[in-house]
């Protein structure tokens, strides 16, 4: 594979039981790409996903990131190396605000420590006012800025998925999975989802490696994209070349979504 890949996933398997949920699988996904990943219910999507964030082991094969066999790594540690993972169901600290929930983000903040509170208080709290003003800015990029104050469980779902992405912004993130992106999410907001996650990309350079059911947003967002079903790749390309392969769509998404698409 490209040298200028920051994931590759290489030969890939995972078994639940008797149940092959990933077979063989191997992809990349370029550096400063939005690669979208689809797929029927069931195709291992979701799994290799939590494989590669180091949520699940593989039973064979390996995940490299960024250069960097990162296999055997659990989520904290492939956070500290800038690969973070939204979820289909965001996962908010309800009972913060939108603000406090992003300046939870940062790991090895001074103030964590009981004793640097009472040592080095001023080192704690310049610490604290650089944090608040990067969530500030983060919450303005994102139009969120007027619900700063509200806490996270009251936030609809479009804002949620806001919220989650924000927190990417909190870190030096090299890429992102953002697992069903889409996902109660109204199509007012889900517009300015996708035009962040574009900015992000396009200012920051952002790498996103999306999974996704809606092949509107798919298609406006991801270039290439990769098909999977039965836990293995059986497609890639540009959207529009996926469109033009009607055996694909007939087989493993079913006329309903070969016309919206």
């Amino acid at each position: 594979m490209s040298a200028d890949l920051v994931i590759e996933v290489r030969t890939v398997s995972k078994w639940f039981g008797g149940v092959r949920a990933v077979s063989d699988c191997s992809l990349g996904v370029a550096r400063g790409s939005i690669t979208g990943l689809i797929g029927p219910n069931g195709a291992g999507k979701t799994t290799l996903f939590d494989i590669i964030a180091g949520a699940l082991d593989p039973d064979s094969g390996q995940i490299i990131f960024d250069g960097e066999d990162v296999t055997d790594l659990a989520p904290h540690e492939l956070f500290g190396k800038g690969l973070l993972r939204t979820f289909q169901i965001a996962r908010e600290f309800s009972n913060m605000t939108a603000l406090e929930n992003l300046m939870m983000v940062p790991a090895e903040q001074p103030g964590e420590n009981l004793f640097n509170a009472w040592l080095t208080p001023a080192r704690v709290d310049r610490t604290e006012a650089d944090v608040r003003a990067k969530a500030s800015d983060v919450l303005r990029f994102l139009s969120l800025w007027p619900v700063r104050n509200e806490l996270a469980g009251n936030l609809s779902g479009g804002q949620k998925k806001l919220l989650e992405l924000g927190r990417t912004m909190m870190v030096d993130a090299k890429a992102v999975l953002l697992d069903e992106v889409a996902a109660g999410v109204n199509r007012t907001l889900l517009k300015d989802l996708g035009q962040n996650i574009r900015r992000l990309n396009r200012e920051m350079g952002y790498t996103f490696f999306v999974i996704e059911h809606d092949m509107e947003l798919i298609g406006e967002l991801c270039d290439p994209v990769i098909v999977m079903a039965e836990g293995e790749v059986i497609a890639e390309g540009p959207m529009s070349e996926i469109r033009a392969k009607q055996e694909i769509i007939d087989a493993y998404f079913g006329s309903r979504v070969g016309g919206a698409v």
